[in-house]
């Protein structure tokens, strides 16, 4: 079992590196460094036409690290789409102890104060490197990630990074970049001037307008 203490996490992401398991009941831990990369490139965000009307409904409340340890544990449950996560026990804790670091940040979707859906990730520099999300309600974990990028864009962060491409995410505007150039980026976001809690007076919220009249 190798350790994965808060600063080994750190120096691993920003190098382009990222830990995953085999699944949930693994003990091993390996590190991956992909030949290509999947980002959404902050200025190229696409909002489907089905998602704006969820927003415009304000279907979902939102909050931002309320619940972290809960969303992890979220996307690492097995659901009908996905028997098995790579997150396992170990990734678990060491991301919890991330968080309590402050560089871990999770983005929760709630109906009736429960928890329905919501993302987490690493924040280093002005990257923001997203991890997994989950969802217990129709669009609950799409509506996490257009705030999450409102709240990048609102803190001037350089790059959203998505580890892999997936059908998913590419509905989005997500692409896939060679490795070389991924780590360019990276470079460039990592001594960038970025604050993850800095928001105008009424949250995300004008972002997320903008994002709903412009995409």
């Amino acid at each position: 079992m190798t350790d994965l203490p808060p600063e080994l996490l750190l120096r691993a992401y920003s190098i382009g590196v990222f830990p995953m398991a085999e699944a949930r009941d693994d003990s091993e831990v390996f590190w991956v460094d992909p030949d290509h990369r999947g980002i959404i490139p902050l200025d190229g965000f696409h909002l489907p036409r089905s998602l704006r009307k969820t927003l415009k409904r304000g279907t979902f409340r939102v909050t931002a690290d309320q619940a972290f340890d809960q969303v992890i544990a979220s996307c690492a449950q097995a659901a009908p789409e996905r028997e098995n996560t790579w997150i396992n026990h170990q990734i678990e804790k060491a991301y919890e102890a991330l968080h309590r670091a402050g560089h871990a940040h999770s983005i929760e979707t709630w109906q009736n104060d429960e928890l329905v859906g919501g993302l987490y990730g690493v924040r280093l520099g002005g990257a923001f490197f997203g991890e997994s999300m989950f969802s217990r309600a129709t669009d609950a974990s799409k509506v996490a990630l257009v705030h999450l990028v409102a709240r990048l864009i609102c803190g001037r962060f350089k790059l959203l990074d998505t580890q892999f491409l997936t059908d998913h995410l590419k509905r989005f505007g997500a692409v896939e970049i060679p490795r070389d150039v991924y780590k360019h980026k990276l470079k460039d976001a990592l001594v960038a001037d970025a604050d993850f809690y800095s928001l105008p007076d009424d949250g995300e919220a004008e972002f997320v307008q903008s994002i709903i009249q412009t995409s």
